[in-house]
């Protein structure tokens, strides 16, 4: 379980010293509840969410124990290093938004074509309660050849979950290959 620290001082002096020691700013907040200015070792924090199985991963604040999920991050423009992480608390019962990643499944037809798949959006918005939720939305790509997309509107529907994304955006393509 991924271990972090409550941070007392959330002004600037505080944040780049934490920063210099190897941490990653985060913010846990929820619906009803008291935000809580944490930070976690950055090591620690990138393995921790690559290696998860589902949406929410558990962490330990100060001996609390949350069930979260990463709704945005911010990085350094040059660097690219992650500066800032704004986790959201993932009630039971209560729905909120979620980005769920696409996963494709298949070899497509137009690979040989000399096409190639081109994913659009990586992650789809939905809306849901947590305990519906999938850890991915699989999409089959074997038909698909060059030129066929698929659109939102095209993505098979799930029980209890609504996608919030509009529906002409293309989730996935076929390219021709340059």
């Amino acid at each position: 379980m991924l271990e972090g620290i409550v941070r007392e001082s959330i002004g600037k002096p505080a944040t780049k010293a934490l920063r210099r020691d190897g941490y990653l700013i985060a913010n846990i907040y929820g619906k009803g509840i008291e935000n809580v200015h944490a930070a976690f070792k950055m090591n620690d924090f990138i393995r921790t969410v690559r290696n998860k199985e589902t949406i929410a991963f558990p962490v330990n604040v100060a001996g609390k124990e949350y069930n979260l999920v990463v709704q945005g991050y911010e990085s350094h423009p040059v660097s690219g290093n992650l500066l800032h992480v704004d986790l959201m608390i993932a009630q039971p019962g209560l729905v909120a938004h979620y980005h769920i990643p696409v996963k494709p499944v298949g070899i497509p037809v137009g690979l040989k074509n000399k096409g190639m798949l081109f994913v659009a959006k990586k992650r789809l918005r939905v809306k849901a309660a947590i305990e519906n939720l999938p850890n991915a939305i699989e999409i089959n790509v074997a038909p698909l050849d060059l030129g066929d997309s698929v659109l939102v509107r095209d993505v098979a529907r799930i029980d209890n979950v609504t996608f919030t994304d509009a529906d002409r955006v293309s989730v996935l393509s076929i390219i021709k290959a340059k």
